[in-house]
């Protein structure tokens, strides 16, 4: 008996992993070749730094406001289709001619959209993975392989055409992100009303557990904004053509797809504090690797080798410890402050400070900066994992 739902669960995940892949598809492109089409457009580092940082900037604000109205009236896929359908409107102002002002105007607009779809797909998902997160694992892949094709074909594209195309890029990828959404099922959670929607976060957030978890992840997320921000920009600068760009990104993403497919038989094998850990190392690792040795080709494969702990493990250790300190109602909510903290916080204060020191120092003392940043996260996460088992 218990083979029907599983399996009526498993079709109804379908169309979760078609919205990752499309999702991350768009990602793919348009966060490692933005700075590169804003390099084009003739703005100088600072500007760039400054306008990359206006995702950042949304993810302050805007998945906590989705996660919340979410929360209330239980309508995450109606939510996130509208979201989808505002996002790619408002591509269409990235066609016309204008300044820093105007592009930061656009993105401002198209990110609000875009920063909490993940956050709004998260908590609809999990419901009906219902921690089996081999099963998050295999859906998750499909974003990351659509990552992958998507970053290599647009380097491969922007290296013989140019950069002119990004914004049609920018529309056909949202429109594919936007048939996804209509293709979700409807997994609509009850509205809640009166004192049963009142259920307090700030229990939650008043442990010290989930103090110190989040504070590693802002400082994880911030020092991987070296990477997100930059690296594309440091590659550039160091000669590198936009083909081994898009293969450097794709060698990353093909190691998250392997984690993701086989994070089932793995991800048991530690505690999701013990994880936490093992990630910040290896980030201290990645960071330290491409400060000291970018102009070695076999290095940087290596640190992007890394990214299947440095991001996939790292994701999916995250996730299942949202989803343990925040629980039924608080779901859309705890998902939300993961990325507003990760993403949000620590992605503004990651692309700015970045470009800052890059500007100042040069990408190589930025990489630095990020190892150091690695230290930080690796220290809050002993202490996640300490108290952890001290309560155990």
């Amino acid at each position: 008996m218990p083979a029907v739902p599983q399996a009526a669960a498993a079709r109804q995940l379908v169309p979760f992993a078609a919205l990752s892949a499309t999702y991350f598809a768009h990602i793919g492109f348009f966060n490692p070749y933005l700075p590169l089409w804003l390099k084009e457009q003739g703005l100088p580092i600072t500007v760039i730094s400054l306008l990359a940082s206006v995702q950042s900037f949304t993810r302050v604000f805007a998945p906590y406001a989705w996660g919340a109205l979410s929360d209330h009236t239980g309508e995450r896929v109606k939510l996130l289709r509208i979201s989808a359908a505002v996002a790619l409107l408002a591509s269409i102002g990235l066609w016309f001619p204008g300044g820093a002002w105007w592009i930061a105007l656009v993105l401002l607009l198209l990110f609000t959209h875009t920063s909490s779809m993940m956050s709004l797909t998260e908590a609809a998902m999990a419901q009906l993975v219902a921690g089996d997160w081999g099963r998050y694992g295999r859906i998750r892949l499909w974003g990351s392989a659509g990552f992958m094709v998507t970053v290599f074909a647009a380097g491969a594209w922007f290296e013989r055409f140019g950069m002119g195309s990004f914004p049609g890029w920018t529309a056909v990828t949202l429109a594919g992100v936007l048939l996804c959404t209509w293709w979700l099922p409807n997994v609509r959670e009850p509205a809640h009303h009166g004192a049963q929607v009142k259920e307090p976060i700030g229990d939650a957030l008043r442990r010290p557990v989930v103090r110190w978890f989040f504070a590693s992840l802002l400082f994880h997320v911030m020092a991987h904004f070296a990477v997100y921000a930059f690296l594309s920009l440091y590659l550039d600068a160091l000669g590198h053509s936009k083909a081994t760009i898009g293969a450097l990104w794709a060698v990353s993403v093909v190691v998250e797809i392997a984690w993701f497919y086989a994070q089932g038989r793995l991800i048991g094998r530690f505690t999701m504090e013990k994880w936490l850990v093992l990630c910040a190392v290896a980030t201290v690792l990645r960071m330290a690797l491409t400060a000291g040795l970018g102009g070695w080709i076999a290095a940087l494969f290596v640190a992007q080798l890394l990214h299947a702990l440095t991001f996939a493990t790292h994701h999916t250790a995250c996730i299942a410890m949202v989803t343990k300190h925040f629980p039924g109602r608080l779901r859309g909510r705890g998902q939300a402050l993961f990325t507003v903290t990760g993403y949000g916080f620590g992605g503004v204060c990651g692309v700015l400070a970045g470009g800052a020191v890059a500007a100042r120092w040069g990408f190589e003392a930025m990489y630095a900066a990020a190892a150091v940043l690695g230290m930080l996260a690796l220290l809050c996460a002993q202490r996640v994992r300490r108290l952890e088992v001290a309560a155990s």
